[in-house]
């Protein structure tokens, strides 16, 4: 054994006793993380807990229990009970608590009661950034990530998924029936007899809960429900793969890939591009920012909306025609002239605007031409309509989508470029979560959780990009 590495003796005493000091060093985590909350005007950012009685037990100051989580989320720690057991043994907690050992429903009540002071929480550490010039170049990429949910996809009921369910309790029902005749018939002993009855009433009793599940799904505006999260939703996630979860919105700053806003929806991403640039607006102070988004955000008020924002939308359209299907020409063929106000068919002829309408939230112009669809030589390949001649609606402010493809067009590394941006924290918070994703439920409680999450990885890009004492220095600059 002489030849290896030796430890010191268990028994072993010293004259003076070690202080924690001697084992944090100076580049460690835990100092920054005592920095910035020491630096925090708690009482401002909503936090509870901050007025003392005057009788009672004393509690534990909010500032406590806001460097545990800090540090418990940067190091993969989310639960309040692993997070109780690390106070007593990790000599960096011991350090950054001062020998503090909060039992776990005080740990788990901090996160459920301080909702709004942990956003703020965020939204400061954002504004530190900001202050410290991280945010130079005003572009940011804004996308959606399915993040599971406390809630197993047995316990999400849709009106196809309840159907199936009566529909099988019922065919066991009426096997049941049928073997009760079958044992009266053949006179079969009284404890098969019995069981069969006990089995048959609980078909009935599953049968009862699940037509008032019937009823809860069809009244519910999104027509299905989760009983264990009831906010919690059904999404598809990769392919056709369709999980009970949380679609978390993001807006990610493409230079130093921190995140500037994120917001937890149970919605898909269509109908998010404007709310989530206004969130990144506000927390980058600036409105002429370029956003960068995928297809699945492509909606033309939404667009309108964005641009009406001061900001510069970048995103591909999506092509929602059937024509191909149906066997015809897609609207795509049809050119339009901006000069004449017309549209040029496949066949070269002219369709002239003839009308508006207003559908789907959009006034529409609608263009066609009667006499020359009559006397098309390829009419069958426009139109499977013996009388109507074929029609091109056209958003009136169809110039806005039209300018922005031709950005893209012009710029078509941006696509990958955000690609790059948005998708690397979602790949790091998911990796940090583990396998089950979120341990709360409701979207106020999941809310708190994902700005935990946000909260440290922005931390720890910042520690990665300036060093823990640079760090340090810059946030006692920036909160003075």
């Amino acid at each position: 054994m002489s030849k290896f590495i030796s430890g010191e003796s268990r028994d072993q005493s010293t004259l003076f006793p070690e202080s924690l000091e001697d084992y944090v060093s100076e580049d460690n985590t835990v100092r920054v993380i005592d920095v910035f909350i020491e630096e925090l005007n708690l009482a401002e950012l909503g936090f509870k807990g901050l007025t003392l009685k005057s009788t009672g037990r004393p509690k534990y100051h909010p500032a406590t229990l806001l460097k545990l989580y800090l540090y418990g989320y940067l190091n993969r720690i989310q639960s309040s009970r692993r997070l109780e057991t690390e106070c007593q043994r990790n000599i960096e907690l011991m350090w950054l608590l001062g020998k503090l050992a909060p039992d776990f429903k005080t740990i788990a009540d901090f996160r459920k009661d301080n909702g709004d002071g942990i956003k703020n929480v965020c939204k400061t550490f954002v504004e530190v950034c900001r202050r410290l010039n991280m945010f130079e170049k005003p572009v940011v990429a804004i996308d959606g990530s399915k993040f599971k949910a406390s809630n197993n996809k047995g316990n999400n009921f849709t009106p196809s998924k309840v159907k199936f369910h009566i529909d099988r309790v019922e065919k066991n029902i009426e096997r049941y029936l049928e073997l009760l005749d079958e044992a009266d018939k053949e006179q079969a002993n009284v404890t098969k007899i019995k069981a069969t009855k006990e089995r048959l009433a609980d078909f009935r009793s599953q049968l009862k809960k699940l037509h008032e599940i019937k009823e809860q799904v069809e009244a519910h505006p999104d027509k299905q429900i989760s009983t264990t999260d009831p906010d919690s939703r059904l999404m598809k996630t990769q392919g056709f793969t369709r999980v009970v979860s949380y679609n978390v919105q993001s807006a990610v700053d493409t230079k130093h890939h921190l995140i500037v806003a994120h917001e937890v929806t149970n919605v898909p991403d269509r109908g998010q591009l404007a709310s989530m640039t206004k969130l990144a607006q506000k927390a980058l102070r600036k409105e002429d920012i370029r956003v960068l988004a995928d297809k699945g955000y492509f909606s033309q008020p939404d667009i309108k909306d964005t641009i009406d924002l001061g900001a510069e939308p970048i995103m591909p359209k999506t092509d929602t025609s059937s024509s191909e299907k149906k066997g015809i020409f897609n609207r795509s063929l049809f050119k339009y002239d901006a000069n004449k106000d017309i549209y040029l068919c496949p066949a070269g002829n002219e369709l002239q605007n003839r009308m508006q309408v207003f559908e789907q939230g959009k006034y529409l112009d609608v263009y066609f031409n009667h006499i020359a669809c009559r006397d098309c030589k390829i009419r069958s390949q426009c139109t499977n309509s013996k009388k109507d001649p074929r029609r091109i609606r056209r958003w009136v402010h169809e110039i806005l989508t039209e300018e922005m493809l031709q950005k893209l067009k012009n710029e078509p590394e941006l696509m990958l470029h955000r690609k790059q941006t948005v998708e690397h924290p979602f790949g790091t918070i998911k990796l940090w979560m583990g396998a089950t994703h979120l341990l709360t439920r409701g979207l106020k409680s999941v809310g708190t959780e994902i700005s935990l999450h946000v909260l440290a990885y922005n931390f720890r890009r910042m520690i990665t990009i300036m060093g823990v004492n640079g760090l340090s220095k810059a946030i006692r600059v920036a909160l003075p």
